[in-house]
């Protein structure tokens, strides 16, 4: 596998910081075989919040499938987005108690990071909306004509191999769509633009606290070591085994998890898997050392190498929807090319290590989805290879992968 740039720089930089510590008797940090950490034999990792909310994207998406629409009304699929009625209400949109009890909701961690939307209220305005209607889309249009066949311009369903997809009139699958958005705007988001953001991690006298080892009320953790579990909790928060997560990376969610585990899974970039969990040990166990220059480094790899698992995977889309371009069986193209919708979608809540700034402006994404659907008044019926390979060659341009690499 390549090796990022900034994995190399700051190995480099460790062995060199070790060797120094060594001959000036200051003690090295040095990260936990898994993601344990404890405090007078009590455990100081928790991330509830995350696991709860990957659990309430899961059952979204059970529910934006066509498999019992008879039950999903707009008004409850909205509601299991928005979840404004926990705590005493009747809709009780989950099948899980817990979830139905919860005050915790998919929509208020969207678009919702400390870096990019705290002083962007609109354009985080803007990206709920597009949930929602994508969401309401789903129940009363596709749910409504999903007896019908779709055709140009017409929604309904369509065959794909022994599967049957749902698209709208522009082949799009909504629940694909909302799916690999929420990668984006709610799992990256959240981790690389919130949780690990120095504005979050130091906020206030959070660093004094922490040097001090002060605990949270009525924890066992201080606020920054727990910020920092929450960013993890949102890769590996269902994990079968939450310290060691990469014994199952990729089975144990269908958000972030399970798309590290398919990058993972290729030749070309074996190996990115250990490096966000070594980046997450290392940078916990520094912060539980002090040392906050090694804690940013470490939240610079994973803000890289969770980037481009997203660039990837948006990449591998596009190309698989190419390769599956036929005017006779637009099928399996169209599931291809929502994934890659999603993905392209989610670029937007990337972001390159060392900066304040995603990989790609709103004004960037905009524009590949507009080309994405602007080959013709049908959308992904007029798609052509050439838009295709322009926007896939434009997304890995920002990388240091290929288009071929990404497609493989």
């Amino acid at each position: 596998m390549k090796k990022s740039f900034l994995y190399l720089f700051f190995a480099a930089f460790l062995f060199t910081a070790c060797s120094d510590d060594d001959e000036n008797n200051i003690p090295s940090v040095e990260a936990p075989t898994t993601y344990t950490f404890e405090r007078d034999g009590n455990s100081t990792v928790s991330f509830s919040g995350q696991t709860t909310r990957i659990e309430m994207g899961h059952e979204l998406l059970g529910a934006l499938s066509v498999n019992d629409t008879d039950n999903a009304s707009a008004e409850l699929l909205l509601e299991m987005f928005r979840n404004e009625t926990a705590d005493g209400g009747d809709a009780n949109p989950y099948s899980s108690a817990d979830l139905n009890a919860s005050t915790k909701s998919i929509k208020s961690k969207t678009a919702a990071s400390k870096d990019f939307f705290s002083a962007n209220t609109s354009e985080a305005s803007l990206i709920k909306a597009d949930f929602e209607a994508w969401i309401n889309a789903q129940a009363e249009d596709v749910f409504v004509n999903k007896d019908r066949q779709a055709e140009a311009g017409v929604s309904g369903q369509i065959a794909d191999g022994s599967s049957v997809r749902y698209v709208n009139a522009q082949g799009l699958e909504y629940n694909q769509l909302v799916g690999k958005s929420l990668i984006g705007a709610l799992m990256a988001d959240q981790a690389l633009n919130n949780y690990l953001s120095t504005a979050v991690l130091d906020e206030a006298d959070n660093r004094t606290l922490n040097d001090n080892g002060t605990v949270a009320d009525g924890k066992n953790y201080t606020t920054m070591e727990h910020k920092w579990d929450e960013a993890y909790g949102y890769l590996y928060g269902t994990a079968a085994n939450p310290a060691d997560p990469n014994a199952t990376i990729g089975d144990d969610d269908s958000f972030l998890n399970k798309y590290i585990g398919r990058v993972e899974s290729d030749d070309d970039f074996a190996g990115i898997a250990a490096n966000i969990f070594n980046a997450f040990k290392l940078g916990r166990a520094a912060i539980v050392a002090g040392e906050y220059e090694l804690r940013d480094a470490q939240a610079s790899i994973i803000r890289e190498e969770v980037s481009e698992i997203i660039a990837i995977r948006a990449v591998y889309y596009l190309q698989a929807g190419k390769a599956a371009l036929n005017p006779n069986d637009m099928g399996p193209a169209f599931h291809d090319l929502s994934e890659g919708y999603g993905f392209i979608y989610s670029l937007r809540f990337t972001r390159m290590p060392g900066t304040d700034a995603s990989y790609f402006t709103r004004t960037e994404v905009d524009g590949f989805l507009e080309d994405l659907m602007g080959d013709g008044e049908n959308g992904l019926w007029d798609v052509t290879p050439e838009t295709l390979d322009q926007i896939s060659e434009a997304i890995a341009a920002k990388f240091n992968f290929t288009v071929a690499q990404a497609a493989s």
